[in-house]
């Protein structure tokens, strides 16, 4: 908006607004004087725009304009904040000498150069060679979602411990809130009105709870005064009994007193791929099964409470674009050759994909 500040720009309206009667030439005191200025005043107009940005949520062409702190500053207007992270949690099983005490606050790890850290959350002693404790991330998001046998160290004194693992994945890691994210809560806020416990109240109320990221609303769903919400995860899947506890307890916390509410999650459809493939040059059927996997997943995960059909053509189109597949044929979705519908109340997920060459 204000490019034309420049300090050239600005150094000729100070020569302008300079008495008529003094040298204003190149070398004269007058224009030394301003040189210097004309610059810091130019950074002033650069920041001026930046803030001016800042402080709007969008663009005039629609585009997102805010970021990071200056986004939350905007949505904390009204009451929209971000979403915390959340750490993951599991089980670690201690092999050692018999009578080794295990304290909380114990820290273990998996390995390699980015080692992710876990705190144990109670004490126990090792009998007959092993012990499991409770245990948690050190700090909240995905990355603390591990696959079992992937913690192997243990930090600090070891004591009398011989071996540390996970016998099961760890789980239910969520990462902080994004700006996109947070951006479509916010614009939710202002342009879905939410009074009184209407549909836009319930949705708001779902979505202010981490790990969930999206939610459907029916007024009036099974009779007067009754109220469902249907919900994805931040996978954009059915979420876990505990998340959508998590939901009933926060919508409980807040709804009107004579609602009747129903909180579930989405029914999960599973998508089922088949098709004989011809490979490029130099790739093979994991290659491909890891792009299709993908490509597809991804197609999926924007259909998820938006749209039921999920189309024949985009799962071809997702198979004839991997960078591994120079063709492909006898294609089946779901075991036939055209679009697959889902319940409003559903969302597809990926099954199998089964490749052959």
């Amino acid at each position: 908006m204000y490019e034309n500040q420049t300090r050239d720009a600005i150094k000729q309206r100070m020569l302008d607004n300079s008495r008529t009667d003094v040298d204003k030439r190149q070398g004269a005191v007058t224009y030394d004087l301003t040189a210097p200025a004309a610059p810091e005043l130019e950074r002033l107009w650069i920041e001026l725009d930046s803030v001016l940005d800042k402080g709007f949520a969008l663009n005039l062409d629609g585009t997102q304009s805010s970021f990071g702190e200056w986004l939350r500053r905007r949505c904390g207007e009204l009451g929209v904040y971000a979403k915390p992270s959340e750490k993951s949690k599991g089980f670690v099983t201690f092999t050692g000498n018999e009578g080794t005490r295990i304290t909380t606050g114990m820290e273990v790890s998996t390995d390699g150069e980015n080692p992710v850290y876990f705190v144990i959350k109670s004490e126990g002693v090792i009998v007959n060679g092993t012990v499991t404790l409770a245990a948690e991330a050190k700090v909240g998001g995905k990355s603390g979602n591990v696959r079992e046998g992937a913690i192997k160290l243990t930090q600090g004194n070891i004591t009398g411990i011989t071996g540390v693992t996970n016998e099961q994945p760890f789980g239910g890691g969520i990462d902080e809130e994004s700006d996109e994210a947070l951006l479509a809560r916010y614009l939710d806020r202002v342009r879905k009105p939410i009074t009184s416990g209407n549909r836009h109240h319930y949705r708001a109320w779902a979505m202010e709870v981490t790990g969930i990221s999206d939610a459907k609303v029916y007024e009036v769903w099974d009779g007067p005064g009754t109220v469902k919400v249907v919900l994805l995860d931040d996978r954009k899947r059915a979420p876990s009994d505990e998340l959508i506890g998590k939901v009933v307890d926060h919508i409980e916390s807040e709804r009107p007193v004579n609602a009747e509410v129903t909180v579930v999650g989405a029914a999960e459809i599973p998508i089922n791929v088949s098709a004989r493939i011809t490979l490029n040059s130099g790739k093979t059927i994991e290659d491909a099964t890891t792009e299709i996997t993908d490509a597809i997943t991804e197609y999926l995960t924007s259909l998820a409470l938006v749209d039921p059909v999920v189309r024949y053509t985009r799962i071809a189109g997702a198979i004839g674009d991997a960078l591994s597949v120079l063709d492909y044929a006898d294609l089946t979705v779901n075991g036939g050759t055209s679009n697959v519908i889902v319940g409003a109340d559903s969302v597809a997920v990926l099954g199998a994909v089964t490749l052959s060459v």
